[in-house]
């Protein structure tokens, strides 16, 4: 029977010891997700590459079996102030610290020790794909008349492929987003101005990498490195009005802050200390002159240079 792709589950859980299942549930972990990108069975090989009287290739050995999933949820906050949003545990296995203030926010900070992983089950159309000892990135964008997205790229040691009865889910702790736009995104300031943009995106840009050693009980996810970028489209001004050639050439750095949303419990934001503006372009927008520039997002005091708050 051919699987439907559209039948698909997700379901993600913060692991209390590294690479040991949890058992995410659909009634407690689901996962409200689009645009998925599922490798179950990434692999290391090493070609044995003999020499034999005829021409031909040789096999491939496996030195290590891992998978990795891409997928995309909307950026919303809790639904009340103070409680951890659904896509929590997703943050904390990119590299993300929780902290929550009751009745008040969640914060999500980076952090350069002690990642947590997540386990993950995928099941589509009745084919379970568990990865353990999750570990990834993600990017964060917000386009005008878009979706507010956080595009997840996860990389988990693989498990044995079963077949598995698609399990029912609850999904009544995501929150409804809001489009991206003039009203729903009332705040989005750079080095003090507040311009007219079109897009911004922030890519935390983590170095994931799958290891195994021999001696070692297992194979490990590790999060070696973040170097996080991002690319902003805002329409070109005069000098007068802000003078970016010469913070660019300068290689000045000012703080970066975006709110989306209206209501307090459902609203995402998005703040950087030290954001440099890098190899600004001209572009043509409905006749507009609009300037794009890539990014770069650097620490204050450290573990500090994207803070997201659901607040």
């Amino acid at each position: 029977m051919a699987l439907r792709k559209r039948r698909g589950a997700l379901l993600a859980k913060i692991e209390v010891t590294y690479g040991t299942d949890p058992t995410p549930t659909g009634a407690a972990n689901a996962i409200l997700f689009s645009d998925f990108d599922l490798s179950p069975m990434e692999m290391k090989t090493v070609d044995r590459d003999n020499i034999r009287p005829f021409l031909g290739s040789n096999e491939q050995l496996p030195t290590g079996l891992f998978s990795k999933i891409d997928f995309t949820i909307e950026a919303a906050g809790s639904g009340a102030l103070g409680t951890a949003p659904a896509w929590g545990p997703l943050l904390r296995a990119c590299g993300f610290a929780e902290t929550v203030t009751a009745s008040t926010k969640v914060e999500y900070s980076p952090v350069s020790e002690s990642f947590e992983s997540v386990t993950v089950y995928f099941n589509l159309d009745g084919v379970l794909h568990k990865l353990t000892g999750a570990r990834g990135t993600v990017t964060f964008d917000f386009t005008r008349d878009g979706r507010p997205a956080m595009k997840f790229s996860l990389t988990g040691l693989f498990n044995t492929v079963t077949d598995a009865a698609a399990p029912t889910v609850t999904l009544t702790a995501w929150q409804k987003p809001l489009a991206v736009n003039r009203t729903n995104t009332p705040t989005l300031t750079l080095h003090g101005y507040a311009g007219r943009v079109h897009s911004l995106t922030a890519d935390m840009a983590n170095e994931v990498i799958f290891r195994e050693l021999i001696g070692a009980a297992m194979g490990e996810v590790l999060i070696t490195d973040r170097k996080p970028v991002g690319n902003i489209l805002m329409e070109a001004v005069t000098v007068a009005t802000k003078d970016w050639w010469t913070s660019i050439k300068n290689i000045t750095t000012g703080a970066l802050q975006l709110i989306h949303g209206t209501v307090a419990g459902n609203k995402f934001q998005i703040d950087a200390p030290n954001v440099q503006l890098l190899n600004p372009k001209y572009q043509d927008q409905d006749g507009i002159a609009m300037l794009g520039c890539s990014m770069v997002y650097g620490p204050s005091a450290g573990n500090d240079e994207i803070k997201i708050t659901a607040i």
